[in-house]
């Protein structure tokens, strides 16, 4: 009896045995890979990068969405309000509605080409349009002062906007950039709900949420030249076509938009983003 019971206790361990070959063998043949997980710190967290945004439009057209207005687009896009106007035929107050087709970039035409006997060399001739273009690639303004630009003149700046205040009382904790992934404006710590005041007076031509990457913000309309605009805000003060004085409180810091409460501050001339430390008073 007891050779029996051992004999059946072998065979049902060969059977075991048989069956743990077989799936360690169907294993071995499964060539995807197990998920790896990466984990970095003491509490075993998974490790993240917030996603990075896009905020500019590259595109030679663009579909108007709910929200925007003509300012938003032209500042998304780095280009003139009045470019923009002259472009898709508006005039003001340049009401575009939503799923509407804007033009971005003039249509290409042929360069007109004079040559120099002597020199053998072609001296291309700007036309109007290419003019306006060369004004705006200049990257500094602040102490331009009738500078001449491939025979364009650059108008003196420092007469364009009365005086500039400081927008919000703090620390700088990013400078402004002019390379192409640079920070276009500066950020200004402070505490949450600080007051946000205007930098000088003007128009109020946006007040929203609509331009990805800037949480609530507001753009103001100094004159036809200047534009200055205020995100990552908690409350926004102020509606659109809203006419505001220097100083005047326009929003409350937050941090919309942001993973940090802060104020982000620019000043664009001409649709061009400029350093906004060449016109702000010296602390």
């Amino acid at each position: 009896m007891y050779y029996k019971a051992d004999k059946k206790q072998l065979s049902l361990r060969n059977g075991l045995l048989l069956a743990l070959l077989c799936l360690l063998f169907s294993c071995s043949t499964n060539h995807r890979p197990a998920p790896v997980v990466v984990l970095e710190g003491s509490n075993s967290k998974p490790s993240y990068k917030k996603p990075k945004t896009t905020m500019g439009i590259h595109s030679s057209t663009y579909k108007v969405k709910k929200g925007e207005t003509l300012y938003s687009i032209a500042w998304r896009s780095g280009k003139d309000v009045k470019t923009l106007a002259q472009l898709n035929n508006l005039s003001p107050p340049f009401n575009i509605y939503p799923d509407q087709i804007l033009r971005l970039t003039a249509k290409s035409g042929k360069s007109k080409v004079r040559t120099n006997n002597n020199t053998k060399t072609v001296k291309k001739v700007l036309t109007t349009s290419e003019k306006v273009v060369a004004n705006q690639t200049l990257q500094e303004y602040g102490e331009s002062s009738g500078e001449k630009f491939d025979n364009v003149e650059v108008p003196s700046l420092k007469q364009k906007v009365d005086s500039w205040g400081w927008p919000v009382k703090g620390k700088i904790i990013k400078k402004f950039s002019s390379s192409a992934i640079g920070n276009k404006g500066i950020n200004i710590a402070g505490r949450h709900g600080q007051p946000v005041k205007a930098a000088a007076a003007g128009l109020i031509v946006y007040a929203g949420n609509a331009l990805r990457g800037y949480g609530n913000l507001i753009i103001i309309k100094h004159n036809d030249d200047y534009l200055s605009a205020y995100a990552h805000n908690d409350q926004l003060l102020v509606k659109e076509q809203q006419q505001v004085k220097r100083g005047q409180v326009i929003a409350k810091m937050g941090n919309t938009g942001s993973d940090k409460t802060m104020l982000h501050f620019e000043i664009r001339f001409r649709g061009k983003s400029v350093n906004p430390l060449r016109y702000l008073p010296k602390k």
